[in-house]
Order: C-alpha cells, then sequence, then structure tokens
C-alpha cells in the first residue's frame, strides 16, 4: 500500500535529514558567517558577537586598502576568467568532436589531459613557471644573438595572459572535456543522418543541428570555466608573474588585513560568484525555451 501523509516516517529518514543539514551547514556556514560579519558596524571585529549593522566595510572597500588596488585586481580576475571561459568552450567542443571518431592516440592524449586533475595544484604552478622561465632563457640567447639592443628591454615571458592562462587551462580543460564526452555519448547521430538526408553540408548539420542541441551544455562548461578561474590560487601562485589576480591578493590580505573589510571583499566576490551562476541558469533556460518555441 502507499505510504499517506498520516503515516509516520522511518527512523532512517530523521537520520539521513539530519545529516544532510548537518552536512549543508558544514558546507554553506562559513560562507554564511563571513557575509554576516561583513555588515557589522564601524567598531566591529573578525569574530562574533556582531557590533551593530552598516555598510561601513564596503565603503572601506570601495575607498581601497592600503596599497593594495582591489579594483584593478579585480579586473584582471575578470579579464583572465572570461578569455578562460572562451578558450575552456572552444578547445573542449573541438576536443569532443574530434573523438567522436577514431582519433590515433587518443586514449593516451586524454589520459595525459585527465592527469592534471590529480597531480597536485602546486607542482603543476612549478612546473609551468619553470618551462616559461626555460624559454625565457631561449630568447635571451635568440635576442643577444639577433638583436641586442631589445636584450634590455626583455623582462620575463611570464605574465597573465600567458603562463597565468596556460596554468589555469591544465586546471579548466580536464573538466570542459569530461563534460563534452558526456554530452557526445548521449548524442543520437540520426539527426545528422537526418540532416544530411535533407541535403545539409556538414557545416550545415552543425551549425543548425548539433551546436543547438548541445548548446546548453556549452553554457555549462562555460560557467565551470569560469568560476574554476575565477578562485584559483595553487596553480596561478608561481606564474602570474608581476600582477596578481583577485584571488592571490586576498591571500596576501588575510596576513595584513585586521578588520571586516577582507569579509566584504569575501563578499563581493561570492556575490559576482553567485551572479554568473544565476547568468548561466537564465541562459540555459532561455535556451530551452527558445527551442521548445
Amino acid at each position: 500500500m502507499p505510504r499517506t501523509a498520516r503515516d509516520p516516517r522511518p527512523l532512517s529518514f530523521w537520520l539521513l535529514g539530519a545529516l544532510f543539514v548537518a552536512f549543508v551547514l558544514f558546507l554553506y556556514g562559513p560562507m554564511f558567517a563571513i557575509v554576516v560579519l561583513s555588515f557589522q558596524g564601524p567598531e566591529g571585529g573578525l569574530t562574533f558577537p556582531m557590533r551593530g549593522w552598516s555598510l561601513h566595510w564596503f565603503q572601506q572597500l570601495w575607498e581601497g586598502i592600503g596599497t593594495v588596488d582591489i579594483g584593478a585586481a579585480l579586473r584582471r580576475s575578470l579579464g583572465l576568467g572570461a578569455v578562460v571561459m572562451v578558450l575552456t568552450v572552444g578547445l573542449a567542443l573541438l576536443a569532443g568532436l574530434a573523438y567522436r571518431k577514431k582519433l590515433p592516440g587518443g586514449s593516451a592524449l586524454f589520459y595525459v589531459v585527465v592527469a592534471s586533475l590529480i597531480m597536485p595544484s602546486i607542482i603543476v604552478s612549478l612546473g609551468v613557471g619553470l618551462l616559461f622561465r626555460l624559454i625565457d632563457g631561449g630568447v635571451k640567447v635568440l635576442l643577444e644573438a639577433w638583436s641586442p639592443e631589445a636584450l634590455d628591454s626583455f623582462n620575463t615571458t611570464l605574465g597573465m595572459y600567458s603562463s597565468g592562462l596556460g596554468a589555469q587551462l591544465t586546471w579548466t580543460l580536464p573538466f570542459g572535456l569530461l563534460i563534452m564526452f558526456a554530452v557526445f555519448n548521449r548524442f543520437n547521430p540520426a539527426y545528422e543522418e537526418a540532416a544530411r538526408d535533407l541535403g545539409a553540408s556538414p557545416w550545415q548539420g552543425f551549425r543548425h543541428v548539433v551546436l543547438p542541441l548541445i548548446a546548453p551544455s556549452l553554457v555549462g562548461v562555460g560557467m565551470f570555466g569560469f568560476t574554476l578561474s575565477w578562485d584559483e590560487i595553487a596553480r596561478s601562485s608561481q606564474v602570474m608573474g608581476d600582477l596578481n589576480t583577485l584571488p592571490l591578493e586576498l591571500q596576501g590580505l588575510t596576513t595584513t588585513v585586521t578588520t571586516p573589510v577582507i569579509y566584504a571583499l569575501g563578499t563581493v566576490t561570492t556575490a559576482i560568484s553567485f551572479a554568473v551562476m544565476g547568468l548561466t541558469l537564465g541562459l540555459m533556460r532561455l535556451w530551452r525555451r527558445r527551442r521548445g518555441a
């Protein structure tokens, strides 16, 4: 007989429910505490109890934190995240299309790409940094031989959009590739066959059939790429050159800033992350509505 609303729930239901609530509190409790403490009054500290409510620390954040330009670091993180997002979507899509057919050496390449996920992030960062320092040595040798006057102005190839971008792609691309594998494994090739039967070229079939069907998944890959880049620290720590992203600046501020302004910065960055996820979900919902229409 089906259980009615008046039937008592078994003890296992309440135990599992309590376990789930404890897990949610463990997962989001620290973030909620930081958000609450960021709204303290001017006399507030880094711990409870609260000392008033205000937007004082957000105003302090807007005015700047000492010598650190938070606005510039925020713009750098947004710019780098956007580039990582675009490259992750494009390269993951191309790789997913390539693996739909038998690819010579594809298995070895796949394991090499996925191995980046299980390697310690700091080791990846050190390896990328070492690679670019070797490139620096080669560039200096070439400049010394061909253009000695340019050698004085050359500093390093390490930078946000060179070594930093490469280090972050070692983190985002494996996730994008795994998502595209799952998408194409469930993709019905009969849609493409029907398009070819109607006279569509391979490009037309991809543009008008394949791409609209996998577009929500591509949006999800883009969200993964941006959010993973947005809060990346370990893989970026040794490769960013002279400029830091917002997470690296935030890491440095934790040892020098002793006021709730650091919590205000955490609240702002968390709000941006949730805004990106909300925008992604909105785009996916809009896309489904258009497909349904």
